[in-house]
């Protein structure tokens, strides 16, 4: 496993973490997974790195994927096609792969359970990873171009309801292409 990417502290990282450390780890498997799926040179994504850790501090949020397409050189009217290749890349190195939904822009935002769940709200803002669906706390799907922003936020609501409510709801993860996912992001963070 390639491990140039990794962040500052190499332990695992327990769930309920801050808010920057679930990003950083985020970012950190995402670089690995790119890197180790050949999607794009290393020197490539330490600079889309950088760049989202940069938007990190200064806001708004960048996503790793669409930062790279843009710093391998993509423009504006191919970007979702090398997004979406990107996706697919990362997709190969999970288990199972998650699929692709393409309603999921035609979802209604779960404001109840954003409103219940703050902390996942910043969070699906931070990793540009919407909540497209909540039915009630029994059933949560998340989705996103990158497949492990959405797995991460996955694990994070399973932590945060199991915790409150000492159930564990059944949890889809699943990836949208670009221009769905350009459109959640700004109806459910106000990008």
């Amino acid at each position: 496993m390639n491990t140039i990417f990794q962040a500052a502290s190499d332990s695992p990282l327990p769930l309920a973490r801050t808010l920057e450390q679930t990003v950083e780890a985020c970012l950190v498997r995402t670089a690995e997974a790119l890197s180790n799926a050949g999607a794009a040179a290393d020197h490539e994504i330490f600079e889309a790195l950088a760049r989202v850790r940069e938007s990190q501090l200064e806001g708004p949020p960048l996503e790793i994927l669409e930062t790279l397409a843009r710093v391998t050189g993509h423009d504006e009217e191919r970007l979702g096609l090398a997004v979406h290749q990107f996706s697919d890349a990362i997709a190969a190195t999970l288990n199972p792969i998650p699929p692709t939904i393409p309603f999921a822009g035609k979802l209604i935002a779960p404001s109840a359970f954003y409103e219940a769940f703050d902390a996942i709200h910043k969070l699906g803002k931070a990793l540009l990873t919407p909540v497209i669906f909540a039915e009630d706390t029994d059933a949560i799907g998340t989705a996103s171009v990158n497949p492990i922003a959405a797995a991460i936020v996955g694990e994070e609501i399973l932590y945060s309801v199991s915790k409150r409510f000492g159930i564990r709801p059944f949890i889809t993860v699943a990836r949208m292409e670009y221009e769905s996912w350009a459109f959640l992001c700004r109806k459910h963070f106000e990008l």
